[in-house]
């Protein structure tokens, strides 16, 4: 079939808290084999919280990785089977303290679909209500409110490198006619 690649072999090699690696023999369209390593993830969401004022919250955070703090949306990891828009939600709370009236679906978007099975699910939160932040254990990052013109321009200056963020960003602004 074309474009299509069939798993003849699957082996985990790492299982961890938040990812599964295997080591896969795939059979191309040609049938010859080729190696496929899979990171498997529950996948995450991430919300960009509007004010009504057409500013945004945005979270600054150590990433380890990169042994720098990025700015980005409030985001977090989907549970096995959680519904995506209440892991959201939970997240829009727990990182800036917020509940929204409104929550848009913008859609989902693939990080790295070479090798990661990741989906990122993104939501816009208008309407928003600050009640109390509820960071999870060691979870530590500071929360800023900037206009979404200024995001916008930070994204298209390179400041903004979280590609999830500048997806969640650039449609919000585009939504909102911006």
């Amino acid at each position: 079939m074309h474009l299509h690649e069939k798993t003849i072999e699957s082996k985990v090699v790492y299982e961890g808290p938040i990812f599964t690696i295997t080591h896969d023999i795939a059979e191309l369209e040609d049938g010859k084999t080729a190696v496929r390593d899979v990171l498997h993830h529950n996948g995450g969401v991430c919300v960009i919280p509007v004010t009504d004022n057409n500013e945004i919250y945005l979270v600054r955070q150590f990433r380890y990785p990169f042994s720098c703090v990025t700015r980005e949306v409030p985001a977090g990891k989907r549970e096995k089977d959680e519904d995506p828009a209440q892991c959201g939600r939970r997240e829009l709370l727990e990182e800036t303290g917020c509940t929204c009236a409104e929550y848009i679906f913008l859609g989902e978007t693939l990080p790295v679909p070479a090798y990661n099975s990741e989906i990122i699910y993104m939501y816009l939160a208008k309407g928003l209500t600050l009640v109390q932040q509820k960071l999870d254990e060691g979870e530590f990052l500071d929360v800023e409110k900037i206009p979404l013109t200024e995001a916008v321009q930070l994204v298209m200056d390179g400041r903004i490198r979280d590609g999830k963020t500048q997806i969640a960003i650039l449609k919000a602004a585009r939504i909102l006619g911006i």
